[in-house]
């Protein structure tokens, strides 16, 4: 047993120098840092009334503070639709939102894919449109698949789509909008398969 002891504090103590003498060895090494960084804050942004026709529109945003969930509660489905498609302005805003909500730590830094499917290319998952993106972004794709959602489609990489909506994550239907816009803006596919 005592045998047993010896051999276990010698093969530490081997361990322990050479770790020491490996990191002596890297002359300027330095403890490994994570930079924390912050979402980037919504700033409001007043979005002028549609003509009075219009602002009857189903899913128009005609106000700015409510919640991604908010707007998924209080609007039927099939309804929701991006005021900011093709708005090059809020695109720009829309690539720093999905940067900094980490959306391309999993999608890619142009929606290309990774660890998980692209954004920009012909296969829609649940479907191709603002309202049922919308919907998957706020709700993730369990929630969404309880709420009467089937798949329409495979990837390769498949992997359940996380809420970002209901944890006060994405804090504004706006930031969702925007961050959706960026993500269309960086469509592969035939132009004829566009839909929103």
């Amino acid at each position: 047993m005592k045998l047993l002891n010896v051999s276990l504090a010698a093969i530490l103590g081997i361990f322990l120098i050479a770790g020491c003498v490996a990191a002596e060895s890297v002359p300027d090494a330095k403890p490994a840092t994570t930079e924390v960084t912050k979402p980037v804050e919504a700033t409001p942004v007043a979005v002028a009334a549609p003509a009075a026709d219009a602002s009857k529109a189903p899913g128009s945003v005609t106000a700015v503070g409510m919640t991604p969930l908010e707007r998924v509660k209080s609007t039927p489905k099939g309804e929701l639709k991006n005021p900011y498609t093709g708005n090059e302005a809020m695109i720009a805003e829309g690539k720093k939102r999905y940067m900094s909500y980490s959306c391309n730590g999993c999608h890619g830094g142009n929606g290309g894919g990774g660890m998980c499917p692209p954004l920009s290319n012909e296969t829609w998952v649940y479907g191709d449109t603002d309202d049922t993106l919308f919907r998957l972004i706020t709700l993730g794709s369990v929630d969404l698949a309880k709420d009467g959602y089937t798949r329409k489609g495979r990837e390769n990489v498949v992997g359940p789509m996380p809420a970002f909506g209901t944890d006060t994550l994405i804090k504004t239907d706006d930031d969702l909008w925007k961050i959706i816009a960026f993500i269309r803006s960086n469509w592969r596919g035939s132009k004829d398969r566009i839909h929103w």
